[in-house]
């Protein structure tokens, strides 16, 4: 293969101009992303990583007047370290593709081209009545001859797949990155879903962000919000309620017993809590009062992160002020808002999104005026919030937008609410794979906080700067987000004390760029920090424990402590055993993960038990085709060679074949790891030629696809070191011998 030292471009793209879409995504995605820190300046067969992959050419102009390609594209192709087609039925028919494709070949580098899958189907064309579905260019499906013409010999091109029901644009793009790399795209994926995991986090922390008080402040804003009320009341009730709300919240700061004032931060909970007791017990016949406390406490509640505390507050609220017709409706919007806050936070999606549904119904019956405009727009961007937590990305850029143009029709330039949109959108727009956009985006979120809240900490402006490090995180800009972490961080414990469910979150944030820059310890001890913080505030079952346990056992595996990284992992799945008590897809997916851990540990009685109720588990939930059943019967046959059940594991392996070629192909490389599994299986029977078909099949497809995980490509050429040394061939042993798994070798018996 012929490689670049120093290539001017980290990739040639290769597209139909039909396809400019796709093209302008993919191009926008590679040259802003940045590997993660603990790969840069490895050395892979593809040379060193780099800290980004720009520049990518790709040519902006139609060639159809031309003859040739032209001195530029050929060119730009030779200083290419590889070439990405974007496949398509357009692109198998456009002339100009397939001669890029040529030229590259003539090149050397056959072996460096990757596609990405948009449209059509790979190799249709081999059925005539299917031709006009192909998506592979010809110059893709054959060989090149030494002569510099394509051959008959076809070959299978390495393929991303980014269609409906396959891989998905994020995971396209990262296997076509690993590709690019000469990295595993496990490398990348687990270190992607670590920052998606605390992007959704963060995202939970901005709809609270705003309503987070100092308990020396919470009188005020007690009041503040009884002020809020009285605004929205007819006017010929407005005194009267009015009064009697204000003298509730007077009397209920009153302290009575000298005894019981041990500190601001005891008194104001206990005053909270007091109130929430009496707005029972003396406003039973004054319900619009009692509606109106009933919402000020329980958001209060929020604010202070005691959600339990909180939602039968806003349940109540919402109940009570639609029993109470007018009024009510111009202040019931404002309690369906505080309930959908919550509920986001709380992870109640369809429920969040029902109650700002039907707080947008409530907000349109009403007359055309500001004070409207100002509750749709604060609808909008809750609804927004909620729809990217669940991964509704186009959705949630939508519902911002239309959130942020009214926003700044009504305040002008610089305002609270415009920068906290400015900052979901920017979080939204990032997940869509914009970075550069994102980052102009919240840089201009925090301008405004910072040019609103002047040198005094904020909550708003401290999860501005917080969420700004984030993205600077994933930019590669690791100094500058863990100066953006700490005074982030710094500003959160002034306004709130030293223990608090955001102030855990941003030791997680500061946790996750320490261990991107290395710094492994120091992750490890934040990651502990805040995990001991979550349980005593949160107690020990909780997303965000189990998430911070899941992030402390790749710390750990990474530290070179396995066992400690296993041990982890296991008290992270029984926190989610406790949330989801029955059968559980994800409670599966671990388990099968965990049991994978304990093979390499050589903890094969754990594993048996693990995996095998995995595979029942998932049997119950998903039927016997799943996918999802083959993997946990891939890993149960590896197992089963390890310990030499050898009929077993054959049993197990074609089993999982037989389904992974039916939910994907007979070439892709979940189907080659069942399948090398069986040929290890065969060969321990000491029936060689078969399990050297499969066994040879299989390790070429896991070499070619990048995709496939890189302990099952090393797994795979394992078991063909092992059949040769058994079938008395080491020659052909030593051919496979150069990269040695430590692990899953059967009958090898690691420490317990």
């Amino acid at each position: 293969m012929v490689t670049l030292e120093r290539p001017k471009y980290r990739a040639f793209l290769s597209y139909s101009h039909r396809d400019a879409k796709w093209a302008q995504w993919l191009h926008k995605s590679l040259e802003s992303y940045r590997p993660p820190k603990h790969l840069i300046g490895q050395i892979t067969e593809h040379g060193e990583i780099p800290r980004r992959l720009a520049p990518i050419f790709r040519d902006r102009e139609e060639l159809a007047s031309a003859t040739d390609l032209g001195a530029v594209i050929n060119e730009a192709l030779r200083e290419s370290a590889c070439q990405l087609v974007i496949c398509s039925p357009y692109a198998a028919k456009s002339r100009w593709v397939d001669e890029e494709i040529l030229a590259f070949k003539r090149l050397g580098r056959e072996s460096r081209i990757l596609c990405l899958i948009v449209d059509g189907e790979p190799n249709a064309s081999d059925d005539a009545a299917q031709a006009g579905n192909e998506c592979f260019p010809p110059a893709l499906r054959y060989r090149m001859g030494a002569d510099g013409r394509l051959t008959e010999e076809r070959t299978e091109p390495i393929a991303a797949d980014a269609r409906a029901g396959k891989d998905g644009k994020t995971n396209a793009k990262l296997k076509l990155i690993a590709g690019m790399l000469g990295l595993g795209f496990d490398a990348l994926k687990q270190r992607e879903q670590h920052r998606r995991q605390r992007q959704l986090l963060a995202i939970t922390a901005s709809a609270l962000a705003g309503m987070v008080l100092t308990t020396g402040l919470a009188a005020l804003a007690l009041v503040a919000r009884a002020t809020a009320q009285r605004e929205t009341l007819r006017a010929e009730a407005e005194a009267e309620t009015s009064h009697r709300t204000t003298n509730f919240l007077i009397d209920l700061f009153r302290i009575s017993d000298p005894s019981e004032a041990r500190g601001n931060s005891v008194t104001a909970r206990e005053m909270l809590d007091k109130g929430a007791a009496r707005i029972d017990t003396e406003l039973a016949t004054q319900p619009a009062v009692q509606a109106a406390l009933l919402d000020t406490v329980g958001t209060v509640y929020m604010g202070l992160g005691l959600y339990h505390q909180a939602r039968p507050l806003l349940v109540r609220a919402v109940e009570t002020r639609r029993g109470l017709g007018s009024p009510a409706p111009v202040t019931l919007d404002d309690s369906l808002n505080h309930l959908g806050e919550l509920l986001t936070l709380q992870a109640d999606y369809d429920g969040a999104q029902k109650a700002f549904g039907e707080a947008a119904a409530v907000e349109a019956a009403q007359p055309a005026q500001p004070q409207g405009r100002a509750a749709q727009a604060k609808t909008l961007f809750g609804l927004g919030t909620a729809l990217a937590q669940q991964g509704q990305y186009d959705a949630a850029e939508q519902r911002l937008r239309e959130a942020l143009a009214r926003q700044r029709a009504l305040y002008g330039a610089a305002n609270g609410d415009i920068a906290r949109t400015l900052q979901d959108l920017a979080k939204v727009v990032d997940q869509r794979g914009d970075l550069k956009s994102a980052l102009a985006l919240m840089r201009e979120a925090v301008a405004m906080q910072r040019q609103l809240r002047g040198s005094l900490p904020h909550p708003d402006l401290a999860q501005a700067v917080n969420d700004l490090g984030l993205l600077s995180e994933e930019n590669g800009d690791y100094d500058d987000s863990q100066r953006l972490f700490t005074e982030a961080l710094d500003m959160k414990r002034r306004l709130l004390g030293d223990k608090h469910p955001e102030i855990a979150m941003g030791l997680n944030n500061l946790a996750s760029v320490l261990y991107d820059k290395g710094e492994l310890a120091a992750a490890e001890a934040t990651y502990r920090q805040a995990l001991a913080m979550q349980r005593e505030l949160l107690g020990e079952v909780h997303p965000d424990v189990a998430n911070t346990l899941n992030n402390l056992a790749f710390v750990e595996y990474d530290r070179g402590q396995r066992r400690a990284a296993l041990r982890t992992e296991e008290e992270s799945l029984q926190v989610y055993r406790q949330l989801f008590r029955s059968d559980h897809p994800d409670v599966a997916r671990i388990m099968n993960r965990i049991g994978y851990w304990q093979i390499e540990a050589g903890d094969y009685v754990d594993a048996d038990r693990d995996l095998h109720e995995a595979l029942e588990m998932r049997l119950r939930l998903l039927g016997d085709m799943h996918p999802d059943v083959a993997s946990s019967l891939t890993h149960v046959a590896i197992l089963q060679v390890a310990t030499r059940k050898y009929r077993d594991a054959i049993a197990s392996a074609s089993t999982a074949v037989k389904i992974y070629t039916a939910a994907f192909s007979a070439s892709h490389w979940k189907t080659a790891v069942a399948e090398s599994a069986e040929g290890a299986a065969l060969a321990g029977l000491g029936r060689y030629a078969e399990a050297e078909k499969l066994l040879t099949h299989s390790y070429d497809i896991l070499s070619k696809d990048i995709g496939a995980l890189p302990s099952y490509r090393s797994l795979a050429r394992h078991y063909l070191e092992q059949l040769y040394q058994q079938w008395g061939r080491p020659g052909d042993a030593h051919r496979y011998a150069f990269v040695r798994t430590d692990a899953l070798e059967p009958g090898s018996q690691a420490p317990k």
